[in-house]
């Protein structure tokens, strides 16, 4: 019997698929014939051959799957970004050659800025009209004195206009005394927290508009002021804040347990990804040394003596199922 391809993405398991990969949990295999009606399991990466038996197929951990899943997603979203930023970089000069010829949105709703003179100069604009809030994320875990030194001016006259601030940063800042001393000197309603991993740089003030790289480098930026995009980008925004942990002004320790740090249950994730370490260093705002000196820190502690070795001892310790 043919069966037909499946429709649905993994967000969507239908419900077959879902009642077989518990089986298949439960059981630790299952037969192959039994997903015919589900071949969505397989495709998914739910269930691969077992390697002594090719008649039975064994599932993969969740704490394995669900990162590999969230990863093929980013890549689509990433690949959707890169896409958005040609069209408005093909359209931008256009705009001005059609006048009174633009969307109801307006031709300002979305603006490339192009050079970072450029992008600084509408960043410092949109901050000294704002006067409610500013939300910014701030990735890389260490932000050189003369950076922070350029917006401490800027950032004491939104807060005493009744602005307050909330910044999310790596964990990896909580070791930078210039990021405390940048704290130390602003008065007001200032708050900052951090995660493992956050996402691009992100700014947005007052919820009517918000600043994103375009970019890898970040010289090219897109200056939002769609109303529906600044409430997404403002949500988004609201809900890493409430996973972070306080950095300040009152500082929460990070959270570890059975012997893994935080730090470690970040790169047990992405080493399940199957990034590199020079990868997982840039995405946990960290140098490749110190990334490799965790890595092998988790590999003692789980009692891996190989780098495979050690992403099937992740899978199957379960810290990857303990919330941080």
């Amino acid at each position: 019997m043919t069966t037909e391809p499946h429709t649905h993405g993994p967000d969507e398991l239908c419900e077959t698929g879902s009642t077989l990969y518990a089986r298949a949990l439960r059981e630790r295999r299952i037969p192959r014939e039994a997903t015919e009606q589900a071949p969505c399991l397989v495709d998914f990466g739910l269930l691969h051959p077992d390697a002594e038996d090719a008649r039975w197929l064994r599932p993969t951990p969740p704490a394995v799957a669900l990162p590999r899943l969230l990863q093929s997603i980013e890549e689509r979203i990433a690949h959707q970004r890169l896409r958005e930023t040609r069209l408005a970089s093909v359209f931008a000069p256009l705009m001005h050659l059609a006048p009174g010829q633009h969307a109801a949105v307006g031709p300002s709703a979305i603006t490339v800025l192009n050079g970072l003179p450029r992008i600084q100069e509408s960043v410092a604009q949109a901050l000294a009209d704002s006067s409610q809030e500013l939300l910014s994320i701030q990735p890389g875990g260490f932000r050189p004195p003369e950076v922070l030194a350029q917006s401490l001016s800027d950032a004491r006259s939104a807060l005493s206009r009744g602005a307050r601030l909330r910044t999310l940063y790596q964990h990896t800042s909580r070791h930078s005394l210039s990021v405390f001393g940048y704290y130390e000197q602003l008065e007001g309603d200032t708050e900052v927290r951090t995660l493992d991993e956050v996402g691009e740089r992100l700014f947005v003030f007052d919820r009517t508009v918000a600043f994103i790289p375009a970019n890898k480098d970040r010289s090219i930026a897109l200056e939002i002021r769609l109303p529906a995009l600044v409430e997404f980008l403002a949500i988004t925004f609201e809900r890493l804040w409430r996973l972070a942990t306080p950095m300040y002004p009152h500082s929460a320790r990070l959270p570890s347990g059975n012997g893994i740090t935080t730090r470690q249950r970040a790169i047990a994730t992405l080493l399940t990804e199957g990034l590199t370490d020079a990868e997982i260093a840039a995405r946990l705002g960290m140098n490749v040394r110190t990334a490799r000196v965790h890595i092998a820190k988790l590999a003692t502690t789980l009692g891996s003596e190989s780098r495979a070795q050690l992403g099937y001892l992740i899978g199957q310790s379960g810290i990857l199922d303990q919330r941080s």
